[in-house]
């Protein structure tokens, strides 16, 4: 085990799950093609806008916290299963777990998604959601609360992410390890970008290389 960190955290879409589920849930809420929300969600992410504002390109005054609560009136509300999971996410998890470090998932979730979440019983210690904590990322308080919730200073906690700004820069000014994942709209999207070279303390392709890098590096 690295000799200052301690714990992991993880960010939760487009890190542990793919969200195409989460997507296409919507274009089907809101009665379009799943190809033309997921074409939406490019240029927005690409205009550095908030995801949110795909679904408001489809719905003008689209009130997200509306919408929520009518899809779980109808039936058709937040759905996580195993099948969302990326193939790495739970071998990971339960490889740095069994290696002693301190794992937990935590990221701009709702209520919903952590009970969801927590259902899927994967090796980790605890799960948390933004919406449980009444605060996101990028907000330094969540950083803050990051490192009581899981009782380790801040220079012993790794963030992993795929986001450049909320997860990346957001975790690294927090005074935390970071660790981008390439993967997802903005984890390719921001790959290369300087800012995010110059804030990761690690970059990779796949979780599966998590383990082996913490275990052999010496970060402190």
């Amino acid at each position: 085990m690295s000799a200052s960190v301690r714990a992991v955290i993880f960010d939760v879409g487009e890190t542990l799950l793919d969200d195409s589920t989460f997507w296409g849930s919507w274009a089907d809420w809101l009665g379009v093609p799943r190809h033309t929300l997921a074409v939406l969600v490019g240029v927005v992410t690409t205009q550095g806008r908030d995801n949110a504002e795909a679904l408001r390109l489809i719905k003008p005054g689209f009130d997200l916290v509306a919408e929520r609560a009518a899809r779980e009136r109808a039936g058709h509300g937040e759905s996580i299963t195993d099948a969302d999971l990326y193939p790495d996410a739970r071998p990971t998890l339960g490889a740095l777990r069994d290696a002693g470090f301190w794992v937990g998932i935590a990221g701009n979730q709702t209520e919903r998604a952590g009970l969801l979440l927590r259902a899927l019983e994967l090796p980790v210690d605890a799960i948390a959601t933004s919406d449980e904590w009444n605060v996101a990322k990028p907000d330094s308080r969540f950083f803050e609360r990051l490192c009581t919730w899981s009782g380790h200073r801040a220079d012993q906690i790794v963030y992993v992410g795929d986001h450049r700004d909320n997860d990346i820069i957001a975790a690294h000014s927090a005074g935390l390890h970071t660790a981008h994942i390439r993967r997802g709209p903005w984890g390719y999207q921001n790959a290369d970008d300087p800012k995010l070279r110059a804030t990761a303390t690690w970059r990779i392709n796949e979780l599966t290389e998590l383990p082996a890098l913490l275990i052999s590096s010496d970060t402190g």
